[in-house]
């Protein structure tokens, strides 16, 4: 099994897939031995994902697999979009940009509080350049709920599951989730 570096340092992204991509060996940048932060210059998810996969397999040579996701909410115009990480600038960490998306939503009706989880995935072999794309759909409520998963997932609700990604299982949430849709489609790409 040929090994893969996942173009990340978010321990959840890498554990998310493991699980969803156990057919495949990847490793972490960390146990590649490299410590690189690649800046996120790109306007897109797929722009963002193809950067830091293909700055990981330029440093080397080892083909490398990245994803850029975020949330974008109908009623904020998309945002926070590609700036999901930074959203609200420095200092913040997840409860803060969470704390700070509802705040700014304080206002908006329940129906119009629409928003998905959008994830670019690149994969960078040398020879070829894979791309895939996942969205998952629900909406943001106005308390979070929940203990599992990272990120905006305790506010953001899957009306079929009739609960939030962090009240879903490991499983349930790579079933439907934007990432396990993207990994899945780029496993389909890459088998062809």
């Amino acid at each position: 099994m040929q090994k893969i570096i996942a173009a990340t340092k978010n321990k959840n992204k890498v554990r998310e897939f493991k699980e969803i991509l156990p057919d495949f060996d990847i490793i972490t940048q960390e146990e590649a031995g490299i410590d690189l932060d690649v800046e996120e210059t790109g306007t897109t998810f797929s722009e963002n994902a193809l950067l830091k996969a293909q700055a990981i397999f330029d440093k080397t040579g080892i083909p490398a697999l990245a994803d850029d996701s975020g949330l974008e909410v109908f009623a904020l115009g998309g945002a926070p979009g590609v700036y999901s990480a930074r959203y609200g600038g420095e200092g913040l960490d997840d409860f803060g940009r969470l704390t700070l998306l509802l705040k700014n939503m304080e206002e908006v009706d329940d129906e119009l509080r629409g928003a998905q989880f959008v994830c670019s995935i690149a994969f960078v072999t040398g020879e070829k350049t894979y791309n895939a794309q996942g969205i998952c759909e629900g909406m943001i409520i106005r308390e979070p709920r929940g203990e599992n998963g990272f990120g905006y997932d305790p506010v953001f609700y899957v009306p079929d599951m009739g609960k939030t990604t962090a009240e879903m299982s490991s499983e349930e949430k790579n079933s439907i989730s934007h990432r396990g849709k993207a990994l899945r489609q780029l496993a389909e790409i890459i088998k062809e």
